[in-house]
């Protein structure tokens, strides 16, 4: 099997553990790639504040697209070298819309510099560090954005993201990257696949010489552009129906293992 000239990896449920490290074995992997003269791209929802602890696990290597394909952050300098930002009149629309519809909605934005949240806003996981960034809704409209995230007391990720899609699914991109009541929303034609595919473009790499890992719905537009793809076992059950090749989950070294198979060593 050729090598590929580009991987691309989501970081949570695929590479990164159900602990939130990443495995010697990976770290390893990952510097097979670069040894090889491949690029490494992390690609993920994570915003870049949130980057900074799998940058040093895997030494500063590689190049990560950023909150679904909003930001391109340079690990190596840990600099923000690319945004695809959503408008505030786009965040407006959406956030109007959803509250018309979907009552009980909690919503805060992922700016570049950081995140903040609107009164009522229930915080979770490691955003709980974040106790001062509550904000009045207006406000949190007001400049452009990389992510609007909005959380919902009852409804999972699922049914969320289906009701999502039909209100604003012509002003904004929704997906989710989770099971907790929580959907995130890019600009309009922003995903993983759009900004992995015009830094493919800018290195001369095609879809075809690009293999990617995921696990989740926001990760289905880089798995159906990319060349290869492979679904972790403990993927959402709609990554494991489109994607054919499946691999040992994400507590498991499935992601290394398969990067072990694609570039051998002697």
């Amino acid at each position: 099997m050729t090598p590929p000239r580009l991987v691309a990896t989501d970081l949570d449920g695929t590479t990164v553990r159900s602990d939130y490290t990443v495995s010697e074995r990976t770290v390893k992997a990952f510097a097979r790639v670069e040894r090889a003269g491949a690029m490494l791209v992390m690609v993920t929802g994570r915003p870049p504040r949130w980057i900074h602890p799998v940058a040093s696990a895997v030494g500063h290597q590689g190049v990560a697209i950023c909150a679904n394909g909003a930001i391109v952050y340079d690990l190596h300098t840990e600099q923000v070298v690319g945004s695809h930002l959503m408008t505030a009149e786009a965040l407006r629309s959406a956030i109007s819309a959803l509250t018309a519809s979907l009552p009980g909605l909690g919503f805060a934005v992922e700016y570049e510099d950081g995140i903040q949240y609107a009164h009522g806003y229930e915080l979770s996981g490691w955003d709980n560090a974040e106790k001062d960034g509550s904000i009045g809704l207006e406000k949190l409209m007001s400049r452009p954005a990389a992510k609007l995230l909005a959380r919902h007391p009852e409804l999972d990720a699922d049914a969320l993201l289906a009701e999502a899609t039909k209100l604003v699914g012509d002003v904004v991109l929704p997906t989710h990257s989770n099971g907790r009541r929580l959907i995130e929303m890019s600009a309009l034609g922003v995903s993983k696949a759009s900004t992995l595919a015009e830094l493919c473009e800018r290195h001369g790499i095609d879809a075809a010489d690009v293999v990617a890992f995921g696990d989740m719905p926001n990760d289905l537009p880089m798995l159906m552009w990319a060349g290869r793809s492979y679904a972790v076992a403990n993927a959402h059950p709609l990554v494991l129906e489109a994607v054919d090749t499946k691999v040992a989950g994400n507590d498991d070294d499935g992601v290394a293992r398969t990067l072990e198979e694609l570039f051998p060593e002697l």
